[in-house]
């Protein structure tokens, strides 16, 4: 596969320096990518040369066994077995290249996407994608209303972006980063805001009252931020998590039931929810132009580690090879 343009997330300075666990070193870094089928083997019949693809990295085996390819995380409970080792030796490189080698399972079709001006753009489409799935998992969005914790990160504001995309009826964005909190609402009339203070029923009441909120949060010191989210929901609303919170949450059993409350895991997507995201951007219900895209080159390394790290919200840098 040619390599048209890869995400670089905003954490992967971390992932380099082991913040993230363990890499089954050497190899070639790089979670994801908008590429062009170069070739294919004979077995492969979704895909063909000269396609448009999305290189998603989720290799998953069956039964919890999944990984990242080129990257550090592991599906099912997280621990990682035998098989997700011997995954992990056979396809271990990822698409931060020119080129690239990939499992026909990563690979997801993007008809039409030939066409689209801007295929750069769309290496954004896999964190659409994640936080799409998560937003999905809480049921229709219509006329619902959602909040976003962690909206400054960029899983959080591409959550925004779906919500918004899906119809909710408002879209609280909450996060500590003032400016990037600004920049959300203006979006539009449909988007709040609310600034994280620490203070748990402070925080609830600036959040909510909501029906959905997606937990997109990095990793904190607390799970207050998480838990003044819970705080928020109304009766029979839905809390999804799929960020990087690595605390326990106190869930009060009595509140829970009585509330008729659901609380909800997702990671990465499927192929379903890749289409319906591309659906959504090509015929413009999505519009990318929201974000901000930064292009470095492959032997930018540096400069490509440098600069994620400092990009936030509606804001990413992407290889372009």
């Amino acid at each position: 596969m040619e390599v048209l343009a890869a995400h670089v997330p905003a954490y992967t300075n971390v992932v380099v320096t082991g913040g993230r666990g363990g890499l089954p070193v050497p190899l070639v870094l790089g979670p994801a990518c908008v590429g062009r089928v170069i070739d294919v083997a004979p077995d492969v019949f979704h895909v063909a040369p000269g396609d448009i693809v999305l290189d998603t990295a989720l290799l998953d085996a069956g039964g919890g066994d999944e990984i990242l390819v080129g990257w550090v995380g592991l599906g099912g409970s997280g621990a990682g077995s035998e098989r997700t080792d011997r995954m992990r030796e056979v396809w271990h490189d990822g698409v931060f290249a020119e080129k690239a080698l990939c499992a026909k399972e990563t690979m997801i079709k993007l008809p039409g996407a030939e066409d689209y001006p801007d295929p750069a753009r769309l290496s954004f489409l896999t964190w659409l994608c994640v936080a799409a799935e998560g937003l999905h998992a809480a049921g229709p969005l219509a006329g619902r209303d959602v909040a976003v914790l962690g909206a400054t990160g960029q899983m959080g504001g591409a959550a925004v972006l779906l919500a918004l995309a899906e119809g909710a009826a408002t879209v609280t964005a909450v996060g500590r980063n003032k400016k990037a909190l600004d920049r959300l609402a203006e979006l539009g009339p449909r988007v709040r805001t609310h600034q994280l203070t620490g203070d748990r029923a402070t925080d609830a009441a600036g959040i909510g009252p909501v029906d959905v909120v997606l937990d997109a949060l990095g990793a904190t010191p607390t799970a207050d931020a998480t838990m003044a989210a819970y705080d928020s929901l109304r009766v029979r609303g839905t809390m999804v998590l799929v960020g990087g919170v690595r605390q326990d949450l106190a869930i009060p059993y009595g509140d829970f039931m009585h509330r008729r409350l659901t609380l909800r895991g997702s990671w990465m997507s499927n192929d379903e929810t890749v289409l319906t995201v591309w659906n959504l951007i090509r015929s413009g219900v999505l519009d990318l132009s929201a974000v901000e895209l930064l292009t470095v080159g492959l032997d930018e390394a540096e400069t490509a580690l440098d600069l994620a790290e400092r990009t936030s919200g509606l804001s990413f840098v992407a290889l372009v090879p």
